[in-house]
């Protein structure tokens, strides 16, 4: 499949999506919002073990189309929320771990899409912010939920309040990266987290992201009890087997 504003590329059995239109520093329209949701369902469908997001030229994401968004109705304001909330949950859900890979520019929407991934490396020139409170609208793509999670709740509120922009080191002091390089490494920083990723046994990562994901979504003993079953799961499975044995034989394993 191919997209005019979204690349998928493969490097064995890491998948690379970079969103295509550099001259819009990489904003976000309908066209590319669907295209993304395209692109990772394929990614999906292919047995992708790792996904990067990342974006052409000198941004990663510099946000939602705001020349599209500002004379939508309430009715057209809903569906426009609902197709980003779409991507952004397929990121949450890739049945492998995703990583952001975070160039420039990072805004609005561009950072809700950072903070639907497992992940997130930048570089030390970007800059990352909930900036939607200046255009008199908020979040509309699950940074309210999902930000206090990653960085705390007196924080979110005043990065979402303010509409604050944190600079690499800044956002990786409160939580928000887990990695700052050099611009010039980050490629080279994500396709090497996206390898060791890769190289660890498929199943248990994705069941390992599923019960991480499953503690957000109600009461930590109802989590708690979903790990209990998840964990009992593994056992019997190839990789459980061969994982064991390897550590018992003191050799390197052989998972599928």
């Amino acid at each position: 499949m191919s997209w005019d504003t979204v690349r998928l590329e493969w490097d064995d059995d890491v998948a690379t999506l970079t969103i295509d239109r550099p001259d819009a520093l990489n904003a976000l329209n309908v066209a590319t919002l669907e295209a993304m949701g395209e692109a990772i369902e394929a990614a999906a469908e292919d047995g992708a073990r790792a996904l990067v997001l990342t974006g052409a030229g000198d941004a990663f994401i510099a946000g939602a189309d705001i020349k599209y968004m500002r004379d939508l109705s309430v009715e057209a304001a809903q569906e426009w929320g609902e197709l980003g909330h779409d991507v952004a949950d397929a990121l949450e859900a890739f049945p492998a771990p995703t990583i952001a890979a975070v160039n420039g520019y990072a805004f609005g929407g561009g950072c809700e899409m950072a903070l639907a991934c497992d992940l997130r490396v930048a570089s030390e020139s970007a800059l990352i912010g909930n900036t939607e409170i200046d255009l008199g609208i908020i979040p509309g793509w699950g940074a309210t939920q999902r930000l206090p999670r990653l960085v705390g709740d007196e924080t979110a509120r005043r990065m979402i309040f303010f509409g604050e922009r944190l600079d690499a080191d800044a956002a990786a002091e409160v939580g928000l990266f887990g990695e700052v390089v050099a611009d010039d490494d980050l490629a080279d920083a994500a396709a090497e987290l996206a390898d060791r990723i890769a190289a660890k046994p498929a199943f248990a990562m994705q069941t390992a992201k599923q019960a991480l994901n499953r503690g957000y979504e109600g009461s930590q003993a109802g989590g708690l009890e979903y790990e209990k079953r998840a964990f009992a799961s593994l056992f019997g499975t190839h990789d459980q087997r061969e994982g064991m044995a390897a550590f018992v034989e003191d050799r390197d394993p052989e998972f599928e």
